[in-house]
């Protein structure tokens, strides 16, 4: 074997052991969250008879991107079962992450073994870390399109510095088949970059003109927003710049200064490429900035801010701790193990804490093929298994902000149909507005959820179909409850 085979098989080696340590540090819970959109989408096309009812609050995003389609085929493919399936491919994200953040260091500090494995470790120690207002963390704790269109957007970036464009091209097909936002901004970064390099003298003129007509031609196409789809947004303040707090908005401007830092420091060490990448995230964030600006302060365009240009920081968060990481390593860690502890095992430790004060009452890893310890997914379990396939069912509207219930999605681990939700349903219609009528009338329908009687399961029956319902315990009185545990009952309305 040659030495440059033997320091491939090491770097990932030990990238290995950096996925394993992140996935205890930041824990996994596959059905947690926005998997309540994305899953279902996975579930019926592997199962066409799922839910009858509702799929347009989750086909809305299923129907504009292949995720669904490839996780669905590897699963038939290699005939995993689904939970087997999703922890690997929520494993092999966070090692293409990471070996993508390894071949973007290798640009940046090409003479700095050290802080090439100080930028991908710290990638691993903060995968769970917010990116400022966006409700976005550089990686989530589950499989989802973002995670996978997070490591393509490195990769296609990687290419692009190496003037590899075939490839880069490759990579933006895939990141905008598996999420049909998210590419936009590692394809707008490295088109800002090509722009760069060809007009050097006028390069931050004519971008910012692009972007100011870009901008004010479609904002009068903006379409008028309805009452309803007025409560779903209002639901999303993070969509609106002006609603950010203080240290949301400082999220914005800190990681532009330094950048500016991170170039002068690339500079000074004779690395040329750093301090373009730097020079241009720079003028990235000024832009997308603008753009938020524009889009999200008029209220008469409050539909467009479902385009969250906002979301463009996650990119930028993602390569300003590469430069952070590798800055800290070359001038401060350097090949002192004890520095890297001192470091890194508090961070790590942080992390750590956090993710279990997030979901205190279910298991840090969710291993696959093991009973939940949560009593919430141990009722949508018992649901899956025992309940017809067409069943339709009415939870508390606000059923993932209970405490205990650890934000797991009913659709997604019960594999059942039910009526519109005002966690993950609402920001469904945040970016679909034509859901926005059907999606308000069966919230008010049950609301307020805590006063709801028999008699008004009854009329839910009588209006939509609705055959059960999920309560809280001590239940509802008249109700035949076939499952029951500490948290919560499961109960046919007769």
């Amino acid at each position: 074997m040659t030495e440059k085979k033997r320091n491939k098989l090491e770097t990932k080696g030990i990238l290995l052991l950096l996925t394993a340590g992140a996935l205890v540090v930041h824990g996994y819970h596959p059905f947690a969250e926005d998997a309540e959109i994305y899953l279902p989408g996975v579930e019926v096309r592997l199962h066409p008879n799922l839910f009858p009812v509702g799929r347009e609050f989750f086909l809305s995003h299923a129907n504009l991107t292949f995720f669904p389609n490839l996780v669905a085929f590897s699963l038939h493919v290699t005939h995993l079962p689904m939970e087997a399936g999703l922890f690997l491919w929520h494993m092999a994200s966070i090692f293409l992450l990471l070996l993508a953040c390894w071949e973007l260091t290798g640009l940046l500090f090409p003479d700095a073994p050290k802080a090439r494995w100080g930028g991908v470790c710290l990638i691993a120690a903060l995968l769970t870390i917010p990116v400022a207002g966006t409700a976005l963390y550089l990686m989530d704790q589950y499989l989802n399109p973002r995670n996978l269109a997070v490591f393509a957007g490195i990769f296609m970036m990687t290419r692009t510095l190496e003037k590899k464009y075939l490839r880069a091209f490759l990579w933006l097909v895939f990141a905008a088949c598996v999420h049909p936002l998210m590419w936009v901004f590692p394809f707008s970064f490295c088109a800002l970059l090509l722009v760069m390099d060809k007009f050097e003298k006028r390069w931050k003129s004519a971008a910012i003109t692009a972007l100011a007509n870009f901008v004010w031609l479609w904002i009068p196409r903006a379409p008028a927003a309805s009452a309803a789809y007025h409560e779903a947004a209002k639901r999303h303040g993070f969509h609106y710049i002006q609603n950010w707090q203080w240290y949301e908005l400082l999220g914005i401007v800190a990681p532009l200064i330094l950048f500016s830092w991170s170039r002068r420091l690339a500079r000074n060490r004779q690395r040329l490429m750093a301090a373009r990448v730097c020079r241009a995230f720079i003028l990235y964030g000024l832009i997308y900035l603008a753009a938020a600006v524009v889009v999200d302060l008029p209220a008469r365009f409050e539909a467009l801010a479902r385009l969250q240009p906002l979301r463009s920081l996650h990119l930028l968060y993602i390569v300003m701790f590469v430069m952070i990481g590798g800055i800290l390593a070359e001038y401060g860690l350097r090949d002192r193990v004890w520095r890297w502890l001192v470091l890194f095992v508090p961070l790590c430790t942080g992390m750590f804490l956090v993710q279990r004060s997030l979901f205190p009452a279910s298991a840090h890893v969710e291993w696959p093929g093991v009973m939940p310890k949560n009593p919430w997914e141990q009722a949508f379990v018992w649901i899956r298994q025992n309940t017809p396939v067409d069943a339709l069912f009415a939870l508390d509207p606000d059923y993932m902000r209970i405490a205990g219930e650890d934000q797991t999605g009913f659709r997604c681990l019960a594999e059942r149909s039910r009526l519109a939700d005002d966690g993950k349903d609402n920001g469904v219609v945040s970016m679909f507005p034509p859901l926005a009528e059907e999606w308000w009338t069966q919230v008010q329908a049950e609301t307020p959820w805590a006063g709801l009687s028999a008699r008004d399961f009854s009329r839910l029956k009588d209006q939509y179909g609705v055959s059960w319902v999920v309560v809280r315990q001590p239940g509802v009185a008249g109700l035949a409850c076939l499952y029951q545990n500490s948290a919560a009952q499961v109960c046919r309305i007769p």
